[in-house]
């Protein structure tokens, strides 16, 4: 039976849901602002994306991968938010438009909150 995304709604999986919308604007490569997203998701905002975009950012870290994160942005400054961890924004994001990350099997939740977690 297909199941929903909102069914199980821990940041860890939101953060799976994420990875796979976050994959589609790099292969696309596209930016959205954190309202975008939060509207995918279904979230009236924004402001609850912090955790769920660190699974992804540390999992990204842990396993030597572009960080995806780069692609959401604020929509007034066209900037990620404080909490990315990157040293180039250009540089970061051309590497992940460049990525095949249709080659990598997707994180599990379960993967993205054990990587969470360890960062913690």
């Amino acid at each position: 039976m297909a199941r929903c995304f909102d069914e199980t709604p821990s940041q860890s999986t939101r953060a799976s849901q994420v990875w796979q919308i976050l994959v589609c604007k790099a292969t696309n490569r596209q930016t959205l602002t954190y309202g975008q997203l939060a509207t995918y998701l279904g979230f009236r905002r924004a402001g609850t994306l912090a955790h769920i975009l660190g699974h992804i950012m540390h999992y990204c870290i842990q396993n030597d991968l572009p960080p995806l994160t780069v692609l959401v942005v604020n929509q007034d400054t066209g900037l990620p938010g404080e909490g990315l961890i990157g040293a180039d924004l250009n540089a970061d994001r051309e590497t992940v438009f460049n990525f095949n990350w249709f080659g990598l099997i997707p994180p599990t939740a379960t993967e993205l909150a054990n990587v969470y977690a360890k960062a913690g």
